[in-house]
């Protein structure tokens, strides 16, 4: 994915969360002093959580994150020597049933998760794979240079 286009989706869902945190805000009788509890009850509700767990080896790191009921076309990853990226957006499907509802809970049908890694990584070489509702991904860490001590000779 490239820069413009992430910051392009990231841009229009801060934008969607920010609308909702507003709806909230109104419909609390505009009640100061809950900001952040509207922004993040906006988030919850916008945003489907995507849980990541990093493991780190001398060459290389893995990376699990779950993306359950997303399939491969609906995600994108993009990786960064420093930074991962995991936005996607699933289609809709529920159906109008009759009846009334008594009870009813969702979830978002769309991600998005941005994580700091903690060692820079090659991301020319970053495998993934989506099974089960995980997505893994190993990612070589990108070569470091040496530290050579230099010891200066008069002239």
């Amino acid at each position: 994915m490239k820069f413009e286009n992430l910051a392009e989706q990231v841009n229009k869902m801060f934008m969607t969360v920010a609308e909702r945190a507003y709806e909230i805000f109104e419909g609390n009788g505009r009640a100061f002093g809950h900001d952040v509890e509207d922004w993040f009850k906006a988030e919850m509700e916008l945003l489907h959580p995507v849980h990541v767990e990093i493991t780190q080896s001398g060459e290389e790191l893995e990376v699990k994150a779950e993306v359950p009921g997303f399939n491969e076309k609906e995600i994108e990853v993009s990786v960064e020597p420093r930074r991962l990226t995991i936005t996607g957006k699933r289609e809709n499907n529920r159906k109008e049933k009759k009846g009334q509802t008594v009870y009813q809970e969702s979830c978002s049908d769309q991600i998005l998760r941005i994580v700091a890694l903690p060692s820079a990584v090659d991301a020319d070489k970053v495998t993934a794979t989506l099974k089960n509702g995980t997505l893994q991904m190993t990612m070589p860490k990108a070569a470091t240079g040496k530290t050579i001590e230099i010891k200066p000779k008069a002239a």
